[in-house]
């Protein structure tokens, strides 16, 4: 034991009286100096501990032994990873991740496309009309909720019904004179083919006229199956119509209850701050939408009657086609200002296609610094670039729908990201905040003075001041 006077062997790999050094610690002097008066014994050489009470502070025999500071053994490092390195790797799996999450979210929203598709059309829907149902029930006394909700949807679906009955019936009247007037163009851009700078002769002619017709013949059996696919097609539209419709009224009706359905998946302590988030959100969408409509509107008269004067047939349809064409910003202008000049100068040549080029232009403009800054203003206003990718993404991954649908998802993300990291908000009392009202979307700029209201009243207060 520790009174001993006896040297301690020392174990196999520790310091030998060479004093080399020990696997365990630094070197150690091969002799000891003499043991004085009043030392108990030798000291004990560094080495391994043999039992825990060999441990600094262990225990012995009921006493506490210190013996002093422990060595600390660093093992030598043969190698490591370089800084860069391993920050990269540790971006790089975590955007991995994030992509496979990405992926599986995008996957199984198509699974769902044809209930997904529906119900988001209702959420938009339901930002158009909600706020006319419960204005209506607020203002004219005590009249249901329910009787405002199916007076708002008969007058949406009579409106909307009545635009696509008037749309067709267009359509189909001027077909004639669409169809006469293709045809005398098609037989001059045959007279120029001949007489111009081609030169093609009538055997040419004969030739090309062949293969279309092989072509047809040979492609019987795809038009058919295509055919089949359109009825399924109108089949599927029938019934997503139905779910839209079927979703729409109980999102008017109930949309509060909805909602708070949602927000029970939220935990408890962010539960306000996303409520106040949706709340801003479905502002913001009620203010697109609101606004989109009102300048679809004013596009398809303003092009409609400029079509007219111009003597372009299909007038109706074709102020339609802009309107409906609007709810997809930049791109449907595009499209449908194309349709527009190409029957322009089918029906009547160069100079008619001109005269809509100019129209369009005028539309656009009028579109862009008037009736967008008066019903939009800086509230919900997005930069070209966060408007054309989302379209061209959404074309890409949902077609048509997904086009239609890019431009209301990203202004309700902007609002909602906007409030979640604005400090103020989440002070803010979610009673307080009324998603029907278009101006409770961006409440850092309604604090400016700079709202809509205020630009028609210095608009108005300008155009009074130039005519007096």
């Amino acid at each position: 034991m520790l009174a001993s006077t006896a040297p301690i062997q020392q174990r196999s790999g520790g310091p030998g009286a060479d004093g080399r050094a020990s696997d365990y610690g630094e070197p150690m002097s091969a002799a000891a100096d003499p043991p004085g008066p009043d030392d108990p014994g030798p000291a004990v050489a560094a080495g391994p501990p043999r039992d825990i009470g060999d441990l600094p502070g262990g225990v012995t025999g009921g006493s506490t032994v210190d013996r002093g500071p422990s060595p600390v053994v660093t093992p030598a490092r043969r190698w490591e990873v370089p800084v860069a390195l391993e920050i990269a790797s540790g971006l790089a799996w975590r955007v991995l991740l994030l992509a496979a999450a990405g992926y599986a979210v995008l996957y199984v929203m198509g699974l769902l496309q044809a209930v997904l598709i529906p119900v988001v059309l209702a959420v938009i829907a339901a930002s158009l009309l909600a706020p006319e149902a419960h204005a209506l029930s607020r203002r004219f006394g005590p009249v249901p909720h329910a009787l405002a909700t199916a007076l708002v949807l008969f007058a949406g679906i009579a409106i909307v019904g009545g635009v696509f009955y008037g749309v067709v019936l267009a359509f189909i009247s001027g077909l004639p004179d669409l169809t006469t007037q293709l045809t005398a163009s098609l037989t001059g851009i045959q007279q120029w083919l001949r007489t111009g700078p081609l030169g093609l002769n009538n055997e040419q002619f004969t030739a090309i006229g062949n293969q279309a017709i092989a072509y047809l013949q040979s492609s019987q059996a795809t038009l058919a199956t295509s055919a089949l696919g359109a009825v399924g097609t109108v089949g599927e539209l029938f019934t997503e119509m139905l779910l839209t419709l079927f979703t729409l009224i109980f999102l008017v009706y109930d949309g509060g209850i909805v909602w708070r359905f949602v927000l029970s998946g939220v935990p408890k302590a962010a539960r306000d701050r996303a409520d106040v988030a949706g709340r801003r959100a479905f502002a913001s969408l009620v203010g697109y939408t609101r606004a989109t409509v009102l300048v679809a509107a004013a596009d398809a008269i303003t092009a409609g009657v400029g079509l007219w004067l111009i003597g372009v047939p299909l007038a109706v349809p074709l102020a339609a086609l802009i309107f409906f064409g609007a709810f997809v910003p930049t791109l449907g202008a595009v499209v449908t200002g194309v349709v527009a000049v190409l029957v322009a100068l089918v029906s009547g040549g160069l100079t008619d296609a001109l005269l809509v080029v100019l129209l369009l232009l005028l539309v656009q403009n009028i579109e862009g610094y008037i009736l967008q800054p008066l019903l939009l203003g800086r509230s919900i206003k997005l930069h070209p670039l966060a408007v054309v990718l989302p379209i061209a993404c959404g074309l890409v991954l949902a077609g048509i729908p997904g086009a239609l649908l890019a431009v209301p998802l990203v202004t309700v993300l902007d609002s909602g990201i906007r409030s979640l990291v604005r400090p103020s908000d989440g002070e803010v009392d979610p009673a307080t905040v009324n998603p029907l009202d278009p101006h409770s979307a961006r409440p850092e700029w309604l604090a400016t003075g700079s709202s809509p209201s205020r630009l028609r009243g210095r608009l108005s207060g300008l155009i009074r001041r130039r005519t007096s």
